[in-house]
């Protein structure tokens, strides 16, 4: 049964409000009145769960409630941790048990938590993100009076891609589901031959000679990569044959570990086929850009992007776009499947701002990448008095004196914050790089560490208003 809010109240509950009264964080208080907003968790958060299975709102045993699973994902990326660290965190410090409205109760476990959290979609952490920039309307965070927006990089969790690595995790994936068929059918139809040993051998024999920059070298490094793509194709070809004998039947025993295991190999068989095409492409006629290319055959959504940054040229992820209005309120955020160029994505931008505050901002700033004099007077014409975007090329004398303007270098002062925010969101909840798996993963993780950062500056914004009316 899934309730939103936890009525029984133990011995325990009472000691210890009392006990850590003193100990809370500044912001920890007004987030937590704000997360106690019946909509958040009565409309979102509990109808979600229960669509798990039927009439689970009033039957069954009594599940993990709403409120605390809302509470204990969001503490978790207040904090960045993983749900190990969240669940011992939690059951060892008295003030999260009060936070999370756990209090004496059983704090759940890691895998419990790990479930619940894969059941609230990207979707309904979009919705959940909605309702928290409600929240903070109708505290008066942000009139909407100011736009700022940028774009950033999350990488995903995977390794730097080399063809010969992911060639070696193609053929170890695939072999590892071969075994698990042969385990279950016995030594029936074709009978798999363990290649891993002397594909790792390839792999070595490839990282050696790539460090010989000589004539030589590239000869060895060229033999070596057509060895390596001779065994691979000869397992993805193996694997292929352990499939279709599973659909006819030849290979029988336990139904659904040979239909996990045959599903699993439909998946990475194309995958390592992919591989397999660009890496011939690249290394025998020395194309850099193979049709479909992949970088990872556990996260092939992943992209390779190019920001032009001196640290770190080249990022595998996805690009994200974050939009702030006054007092750092990120009013929308947006996983983006493909990588368009910055100044087609402007002007919807600053639709979903107006749509959300009723009007157009008074001023809007964005950096060079954001430019066109189409976007510029769109902008204008859709009621924005100032557009602080300095032009991308070399600009004209009337341009220069535009953005020598004081108002439009004070605008521009005030973009830089957005940067500053994008570095919180990545040191303090874990952009840095999504620990969660796919494209839906990804969006979660992004959706959860924006609603951790929001919820501290509505919270801090709540605290200082109550301090200045004391005062």
């Amino acid at each position: 049964m899934i309730a939103t809010r936890r009525r029984q109240q133990s011995f325990a509950d009472g000691l210890i409000p009392e006990a850590v009264g003193d100990l809370w964080e500044p912001w920890m208080r007004h987030a937590g009145q704000a997360l106690e907003d019946e909509a958040l968790l009565l409309l979102i958060i509990q109808q979600e769960l229960a669509k798990r299975c039927r009439k689970s709102k009033t039957r069954g045993r009594p599940g993990t409630t709403a409120e605390i699973i809302l509470r204990m994902m969001l503490l978790k990326h207040f904090r960045d941790w993983s749900f190990e660290d969240l669940t011992r965190e939690v059951r060892a410090n008295l003030v999260y048990r009060e936070f999370t409205r756990i209090g004496g109760g059983k704090v759940p476990d890691d895998k419990t938590m790990g479930r619940l959290a894969r059941q609230l979609g990207p979707e309904i952490v979009e919705k959940v993100h909605r309702r928290v920039v409600e929240i903070a309307l109708e505290k008066k965070v942000a009139t909407g009076r100011k736009l700022r927006v940028d774009t950033t990089v999350v990488e995903t969790n995977i390794h730097y891609p080399t063809d010969s690595s992911l060639l070696g995790d193609g053929v170890r994936v695939l072999t590892r589901a071969m075994k698990k068929v042969s385990q279950v059918a016995g030594q029936v139809g074709t009978v798999l031959r363990d290649r891993t040993r002397s594909i790792k051998l390839k792999v070595l024999a490839i990282a050696r000679a790539s460090r010989n920059k000589t004539e030589s070298g590239k000869q060895k490094l060229e033999q070596a990569y057509g060895a390596l793509l001779k065994a691979t194709t000869r397992v993805a070809g193996q694997a292929q044959k352990f499939s279709q004998e599973i659909a006819a039947g030849i290979k029988r025993g336990h139904r659904t570990l040979l239909a996990k295991a045959k599903s699993q190999l439909d998946e990475m068989v194309p995958r390592v086929l992919q591989v397999l095409r660009q890496t011939r492409q690249r290394v025998l006629e020395g194309n850099t850009r193979a049709e479909g290319k992949i970088v990872s055959i556990f996260e092939p959504e992943t992209e390779v992007i190019r920001k032009g940054k001196a640290k770190k040229p080249t990022e595998f992820g996805k690009l994200v776009k974050i939009q702030e209005a006054e007092n750092q309120l990120i009013t929308s955020y947006e996983v983006l499947e493909k990588r368009p160029a910055d100044s087609t994505l402007l002007i919807p931008w600053l639709q979903q701002h107006m749509e959300l505050f009723g009007h157009a901002p008074d001023a809007l700033a964005a950096d060079p990448g954001f430019f066109s004099a189409a976007n510029e007077a769109a902008a204008e014409k859709m009621g924005v008095k100032r557009v602080s975007i300095p032009s991308n090329g070399t600009p004209g004398k009337q341009r220069k004196e535009k953005q020598k303007k004081g108002w439009f270098k004070k605008l521009q002062k005030w973009r830089t914050g957005c940067e500053g925010r994008i570095s919180v969101l990545k040191r303090r909840h874990g952009l840095q790089r999504s620990q969660y798996k796919g494209l839906s993963g990804m969006k979660r993780w992004v959706g959860f560490g924006v609603i951790a950062d929001n919820l501290i500056h509505i919270a801090d914004h709540m605290a200082a208003k109550a301090a200045n009316s004391k005062a």
